[in-house]
């Protein structure tokens, strides 16, 4: 149990003094942007107080409750300084819902705002940004907050659970988790409406209407229809959806607007259907799915026998 003890409290001093050495990085990265920009743009005006305040989001806060911990990390007091931190947690998903407009405003001034852009080009020579441009620095805060999880976790496992400590660092866990959890699903939301976009750019007119409230992006690619009637093969496009299929097919390559579009064929409602995996139709190779709406049959080919296993398990997922 000694021993036990010792390797515990061994890995702790490792992690703790790892915390805090990271930390004063982390410190001394946000502080570049407070004081070469954040201050300086105050006092000059070159950015009106709205739009300085979406770029840099809530950066000053940030930096505050960093320094805080790192004080009482320098102390010792890892329990009392992590709970404290744990208060200002939140931060980090307002700063994480305010990134993607932080960014497109800070193009946008790039574009219009002839002084901002020559003062960041002058701001990025300093010896002390090592070439860095300001854009590599705005995500740094959510890149630390993945390290705290693993920081905190590490603190946790090596700790001795009947000590007062271990319910702080517990708590802390948990907190951090959650927050990156909650950061975590801005990201999946905003990648699931950048697919939702490039899809229906893709589809010619705006009759199929992509972009729906709820709606989540799976997966697509290029299957065989089997037509009931023995007539040939049919190469289209599917996009799946959380509740819809969407088949299409290129639209005529010399055609002047739409030759790189798709012209949508159907579009078929999940919510009644199901899916069964037909094999057989070529020795081991491929594979053919069925899949069975109220008033349709649709029977698509591969060839390729992992992409119809793929394309099964998707189908299946989405349905239930």
């Amino acid at each position: 149990v000694e021993d036990q003890r010792a390797r515990w409290e061994r890995k702790r001093s490792r992690t703790a003094k790892e915390l805090l050495e990271t930390e004063h990085k982390y410190l001394e990265q946000l502080d570049l942007v407070l004081t070469y920009f954040v201050t300086i743009l105050k006092a000059k005006g070159t950015l009106k107080p709205a739009v300085l305040e979406t770029i840099f989001g809530p950066l000053e806060s940030l930096y505050s409750a960093s320094h805080v911990l790192s004080l009482h990390l320098e102390e010792g007091n890892l329990g009392p300084g992590l709970e404290n931190f744990c208060q200002n947690l939140n931060l980090y998903g307002h700063y994480a819902e305010n990134l993607e407009q932080a960014n497109k405003i800070l193009k946008e001034q790039l574009r219009k705002n002839k002084s901002f852009r020559r003062f960041k080009k002058l701001q990025e020579t300093r010896p002390q940004f090592q070439g860095r441009e300001l854009e590599d620095l705005l995500p740094l805060p959510l890149q630390r907050l993945h390290q705290y999880k693993h920081f905190f976790r590490d603190l946790l496992e090596n700790t001795s659970p009947d000590t007062a400590e271990y319910q702080k660092l517990a708590k802390a866990v948990k907190s951090v988790s959650e927050v990156s959890q909650w950061v975590q699903d801005i990201f999946d939301k905003r990648k699931n409406s950048l697919q939702l976009l490039r899809v229906q750019k893709l589809l010619k007119g705006q009759k199929t209407q992509v972009l729906t409230p709820g709606r989540w992006y799976i997966r697509e690619g290029w299957l065989l229809v089997v037509p009931s009637k023995g007539e040939e093969l049919k190469r289209r496009m599917f996009f799946l959806f959380s509740d819809i299929l969407i088949a299409a097919k290129p639209c005529h390559p010399l055609h002047l607007l739409n030759s790189n579009k798709l012209s949508c064929q159907a579009v078929y409602s999940l919510h009644q259907c199901s899916v069964d995996k037909v094999f057989g139709h070529t020795r081991s190779q491929g594979g053919l799915l069925s899949l069975s709406f109220p008033h349709k049959t649709l029977l698509l080919m591969s060839s390729n026998q992992q992409e119809i296993h793929d394309w099964y398990r998707s189908l299946t997922t989405a349905v239930r």
